[in-house]
């Protein structure tokens, strides 16, 4: 699946972030990617502040992780965020990977969708003000 915008960040795991065995714990995994996510929706210019003031909630109903291999204190990864599916829901892919050896981690994918927060109804198009959001990067993947 082709991505629409893609963003790394680069990290270190955190004391705090590890059990008593120094292994990263497994929920902070999603932690990471919704780090990522709103790193990637700054990009795109419609952060969830936008989200909000555009009268749109967009929950997450459906994430899948696989988890490949641990993380370990101090070990610096990188975090990438796909989003791959813009049509009635954003799909984001993810990926964690050690900086060093760039040997997988983790993996998944979250999915969200618009809901209207005047009604309170799941949108199931996209709503315009997302369409406005990405027709530049929609331009740049038809060229």
């Amino acid at each position: 699946m082709k991505s629409l915008l893609t963003i790394d960040m680069e990290m270190q795991i955190p004391f705090h972030d590890v059990d008593s065995m120094g292994i990263t714990w497994h929920g902070n995994y999603l932690r990471y990617f919704e780090i990522a996510r709103c790193k990637l929706l700054d990009e795109l210019g419609y952060n969830y502040r936008q989200m909000q003031a555009s009268n749109y909630a967009w929950p997450i109903i459906d994430l899948q992780i696989k988890y490949v291999k641990a993380s370990t204190f101090e070990q610096k990864i990188t975090v990438r965020a796909e989003l791959v599916e813009w049509e009635n829901r954003l799909k984001i892919n993810y990926q964690i990977r050690d900086v060093e050896t760039g040997t997988r981690i983790t993996k998944g994918y979250t999915i969200q969708a618009a809901v209207d927060m005047s009604t309170q109804e799941l949108c199931f198009v996209t709503p315009d003000v997302f369409r406005d959001k990405i027709a530049t990067l929609l331009a740049k993947v038809e060229d």
